[in-house]
């Protein structure tokens, strides 16, 4: 059942991408947050706050259907921690309901049996949670050991596909720790990434030589993973630039819980433009504005996307854009 739910999942995501091919007027990948409030106060984290109200069940079906008009193909939910929403499930049935694949990226906390069913039943496709450490401590709970039950839940019931993702630098102690979740999410039937913890305005941390040996040994794990972006991570890896074109705000969307549409959750602020007003004219200046934090962004969901037109038109400059994404770089650092 899993083998065949996973198999139409990689058949219709290669038919969206056949489309992303032929042309380039539609946004391949939106992020959209429910909700910023999270249950979790990781010391990386920029995403999260312990306030803010749920956006309303209505107010996002209408930026779902705004995502299904611009032609969008994949809808991945996030947040803080978007299964703290209490219409999730219509959330994503709502993304079904519109042909969109629908995804979902969480802290792996509310993956009860109850839940991992109700998520089944709303038609969720894939679910990717990260897991920061072996043993909690004061940078992250994301830990493997708070999570292994909750990873065996899923291992058992889910119906969609499960990527566990571990993380290397900014902080985490114990680098060793990524090989051990990698590990053992690949015993428990799913797939495993690695990333490198970026800075508040998604750029690169180098790593060190200990961190390096880790992602080494989980990349040699996940080799199909990594045949697709190796020499992007490589350069990440080792804190080399790459030179490539962001496609940020054209074919990869982020959308806050205020429904701005931003390059990506580490630079919000640009270009800040409410998505019910978002139009393809938005669409085809963002795709050829070059983006100055591109050379050292570590934000994987965005290279890939990006990469599929990496071949084709390149960007231009546009001296208002240059302005505009300076000004958004100066709004970033300035908190």
């Amino acid at each position: 059942m899993k083998r065949t739910t996973f198999l139409k999942l990689k058949l219709r995501e290669g038919l969206f991408l056949a489309r992303a091919l032929l042309s380039t007027r539609h946004p391949v990948l939106a992020h959209i947050i429910p909700m910023r409030r999270c249950n979790l106060a990781c010391a990386y984290c920029n995403e999260f706050d312990h306030v803010s109200q749920p956006v309303p069940l209505e107010v996002m079906r209408r930026r779902l259907d705004k995502l299904a008009e611009l032609g969008t193909s994949i809808v991945t939910i996030s947040g803080g921690e978007p299964m703290m929403h209490p219409q999730i499930y219509e959330i994503i049935a709502h993304i079904r309901r519109r042909h969109m694949i629908a995804g979902l990226i969480s802290n792996g906390f509310y993956m009860t049996p109850e839940r991992i069913k109700k998520l089944n039943q709303a038609g969720l496709q894939y679910l990717q949670i990260s897991i920061d450490n072996v043993e909690p401590d004061d940078v992250s709970k994301k830990s493997l050991r708070l999570l292994d039950k909750r990873l065996q839940n899923l291992a058992q019931l889910a119906d969609f596909h499960v990527n566990i993702n571990s993380v290397v630098g900014g902080g985490i102690r114990h680098p060793e720790d990524a090989l051990v979740i990698a590990r053992r999410a690949i015993e428990l039937g799913f797939t495993s990434t690695i990333g490198i913890i970026h800075d508040g305005s998604g750029c690169l941390k180098p790593l060190n030589e200990r961190e390096r040996r880790v992602y080494d040994e989980v990349k040699k794990l996940n080799k199909a993973e990594y045949a697709r972006l190796g020499w992007f991570q490589e350069n990440l890896a080792a804190g080399k630039p790459n030179q490539w074109r962001c496609r940020a705000g054209a074919r990869y969307l982020y959308i806050c819980e205020d429904g701005l549409v931003h390059y990506c959750s580490q630079q919000r602020g640009v270009p800040g433009i409410p998505l019910e007003q978002y139009t393809r004219e938005d669409l085809e200046r963002e795709y050829h504005t070059e983006k100055w934090c591109a050379p050292y962004c570590t934000v994987s969901c965005v290279h890939k996307v990006a990469l599929l037109d990496n071949w084709r038109d390149p960007q231009r400059g546009w001296k208002s854009d240059r302005q505009r994404t300076a000004e958004g770089r100066q709004a970033v650092e300035a908190g």
